[in-house]
């Protein structure tokens, strides 16, 4: 005797559930994504056994304070994200009462509070950059300086495509003339390469600045 996985309807028909192909889709590319990153993490650590004196001669340039300053904001922006995604997943596009009143606020004004503190992280690191520019570590000083510069700029170029997508999924709210279902799938699977973005560069913190 076989059984099937269905739902009986009010006419007595029976539908199949199916997972949402543009989240299951978002979720393999960012499978992609890892491989992609973990070939980074790979490349680092190899010239870092490679190279041994380099870190301790380079390390000390790096300024800690001010790096977790910038993680906490961009770590902090996963849970404005997330709050959007919930407000989202109740079709509200837009806040219902003050903007003071964050309780009432609605998926865009919690996205724009992201890209906000996404913007600040970007900020920060480009800061970070200049700085270490002028005490002579660039991307040709030596392996170090590849290496450090590879690593957190490609995750800064992902950090600027998520910053893109949230202008897109705010645009997107403010055009629809109905919040509805692809407006907040839309949303979801921004906030699931958000996550991404911020857990990636949790352990390239952690690599870069803890681990010297």
């Amino acid at each position: 005797m076989t059984s099937e996985t269905a739902v009986p309807t009010a006419v007595g028909h029976s539908t199949v559930n199916r997972p949402n192909m543009v989240s299951v889709g978002t979720i393999v590319w960012l499978s992609s994504e890892l491989m992609f990153f973990a070939g980074l993490f790979a490349m680092y650590f190899t010239i870092r056994a490679v190279s041994p004196a380099l870190w301790g001669e380079e390390t000390p340039l790096l300024d800690l304070p001010f790096a977790s300053i910038n993680t906490t904001i961009l770590v902090l922006s996963s849970v404005t994200c997330q709050l959007g995604v919930f407000a989202a997943e109740r079709f509200q596009p837009y806040r219902t009462g003050s903007l003071l009143n964050v309780r009432r606020w609605g998926m865009v004004e919690w996205y724009v509070l992201t890209f906000l503190m996404g913007s600040t992280f970007i900020g920060g690191q480009v800061w970070e950059y200049a700085t270490l520019v002028s005490e002579g570590l660039t991307i040709a000083s030596s392996p170090y300086g590849s290496v450090f510069y590879l690593t957190t700029g490609f995750h800064g170029l992902h950090v600027i495509g998520g910053l893109i997508a949230f202008c897109v999924v705010i645009a997107r709210a403010f055009a629809s003339y109905r919040f509805g279902h692809h407006e907040a799938t839309s949303a979801i699977v921004t906030s699931y390469y958000w996550h991404f973005v911020d857990v990636v560069w949790v352990g390239l913190f952690a690599v870069i600045y803890l681990i010297q």
